[in-house]
């Protein structure tokens, strides 16, 4: 039987047409919604989502084209661009109940909670990002020998059909690669869990490479819009990530600065899977974030 977060009711949402999302729910009190990373799914939340499920109601959705979430065709570059992603999340948490709530994201998640903060920012009361740039920004510091960090961003940015191929001829090898190589403590994705994100990836080869597609296309075009008619987040947000700007020689909190001016912007130790690596200290960031 496949993990789930204990003590959560599960919901299958109609977000879109022909789009239903798989959500965890449990709690109660104010509503955060909390969205998770590649190569994962909802379980990456499971212990901060139980701590903080003592005083607010916690949604841990799949996202769209993850998990056991819908993953609809990509017919076009909206199918998973980040504003469609986005507007699947309001509409979820809608659907429970929610006209307003607080939102944080890992990784790809991340990415959609940016886009989210940014087309609706009356929605999103508080906004956190785990280890990521904004979609803008990441490409523009990817360069030289050091953007081989970055090999997968390049691969799915293909069009359709060689990266599904490649994918699909080895899904357990390329998608264990990054939950091997991207933490710090193996013992933190349990063996059960890894099992679970495996399976869910080999599942959903084309959906992951379409979501990965759309950061390299239409994301970008919309961070590009926003950038220009100097739109920003205008909610408290939390930034939490690795020291990839040591490494890859940009100044982290300078590039979040100009998209969030009441920032908190913090380097973390952990490796990327901080929430399973730290999960007291993520609860205690959010926690800390929700108090602004």
């Amino acid at each position: 039987m496949a993990p789930t977060i204990s003590g959560f009711d599960y919901h299958r949402v109609p977000v879109a047409e022909g789009v239903s999302l798989n959500a965890a729910v449990g709690g109660s009190g104010t509503p955060i919604v909390l969205l998770h990373g590649f190569p994962q799914t909802h379980l990456m939340w499971r212990h901060v989502a139980a701590d903080l499920a003592a005083d607010h109601t916690v949604i841990c959705p799949d996202l769209r084209g993850y998990g056991v979430s819908d993953k609809p065709a990509e017919t076009g570059p909206e199918t998973y661009a980040k504003r469609t992603m986005a507007a699947d999340i309001v509409a979820l948490a809608r659907a429970l109940g929610h006209e307003r709530f607080a939102l944080a994201g890992h990784d790809r998640g991340a990415l959609v909670t940016i886009r989210a903060g940014l087309d609706h920012p009356e929605t999103i009361t508080h906004l956190a990002s785990l280890d990521v740039l904004p979609t803008l920004d990441m490409w523009e510091v990817l360069h030289g020998v050091t953007a081989a960090v970055g090999f997968h961003l390049f691969l799915m940015a293909q069009p359709p059909g060689l990266p599904e191929q490649m994918i699909a001829a080895s899904p357990d090898a390329f998608f264990g690669h990054f939950l091997d190589i991207w933490t710090n403590d193996p013992q933190a994705i349990p063996a059960d869990v890894r099992a679970a994100y495996l399976e869910a990836c080999r599942d959903a080869v084309p959906s992951i490479v379409a979501d990965y597609r759309a950061s390299a296309g239409i994301d970008v075009a919309h961070d590009q819009a926003d950038r220009d008619a100097g739109n920003r987040l205008r909610m408290p947000v939390t930034v939490l990530q690795q020291d990839w700007g040591a490494a890859l020689g940009f100044d982290a909190a300078a590039l979040w600065s100009a998209w969030a001016p009441d920032l908190r912007h913090t380097t973390v130790s952990h490796g990327h899977f901080m929430a399973e690596e730290a999960p007291q200290q993520i609860t205690a960031e959010l926690r800390e974030l929700l108090s602004r």
